[in-house]
């Protein structure tokens, strides 16, 4: 049984939250029983009418995508800070996923969109999709990990539910700048761990050098022809102290297709 019973999509309006709503929708489809949530941040408070128009906007947008929903959405706005907004609303919606679209920044590093912002603060997974992107079910996905032991066993369980659900191969992809990991034990544990949660959906675990791990990542993902990067956080692996953030960061800014970061 799927753990995704609703996914929070914030949307404003722009072509990034265009994009990343009809990816959502074709994520969803016409078969699975998954409630979708907009949410419109507004800096100011928004009137009745006005409350009225976004939704009424936003249920004509849906409506275009010619896919017809199991659920109907629904659409709530908010006001405050965005980010705060956000996972404030996620908590009260109980939502067990949040898509967002976004612009990203290819020529920068140090740029920080309200996307990766969102990432690196929430406490569930987050799908950051890419303005651009192809509207297509994820059929080959590339989970990003060190050799470091996992600890959180259950926070491949959203990973889980969306290689079941697209029927796809995750390919597990380690990136190493000087010398393979000698941590064969580890190793071992993290491979059976991959074999018993990701059932036969797990493809196989590729160990790559390179000095740039961004780098060899996307290159990866254009050579393995992977439409889903994932990432795995490294609060959930043991011995190890968290990192802070910027590899995920930069995939979200970088990156030219989806990023589900899990948490």
């Amino acid at each position: 049984m799927s753990s995704l019973n609703k996914i929070l999509i914030p949307f404003d309006f722009s072509e990034a939250s265009v994009n990343g709503l009809e990816y959502a929708v074709n994520f969803v489809g016409d078969k699975r029983p998954i409630n979708i949530l907009g949410l419109y941040v507004g800096t100011m408070p928004i009137s009745e009418s006005d409350n009225e128009k976004l939704e009424k906007d936003f249920l004509k947008l849906l409506d275009s995508f010619d896919v017809k929903l199991k659920i109907t959405p629904k659409f709530i706005t908010d006001t405050g800070e965005v980010i705060s907004t956000i996972l404030s609303a996620q908590q009260r919606s109980n939502a067990d996923l949040i898509m967002m679209g976004t612009m990203g920044d290819k020529i920068t590093d140090e740029a920080i969109t309200n996307t990766s912002k969102l990432v690196l603060e929430a406490n569930c997974p987050v799908i950051s999709i890419p303005y651009g992107t192809s509207i297509q079910e994820p059929k080959n996905i590339a989970l990003v990990m060190g050799g470091e032991k996992i600890d959180d066993k259950e926070v491949l369980e959203t990973l889980l539910d969306v290689a079941r659900t697209f029927n796809a191969r995750v390919h597990v992809l380690t990136i190493y700048k000087d010398s393979v990991y000698d941590e064969e034990a580890i190793k071992e544990s993290n491979e059976k761990l991959l074999e018993y949660y990701l059932e036969h959906f797990y493809a196989e675990h590729t160990f790559r050098k390179s000095k740039d791990v961004e780098q060899g990542i996307l290159d990866y993902i254009k050579q393995k022809n992977i439409d889903l990067l994932t990432i795995l956080p490294r609060n959930h692996t043991e011995k190890s102290t968290p990192s802070e953030g910027r590899l995920t960061k930069l995939l979200t800014l970088h990156s030219e297709i989806p990023v589900l970061a899990l948490d």
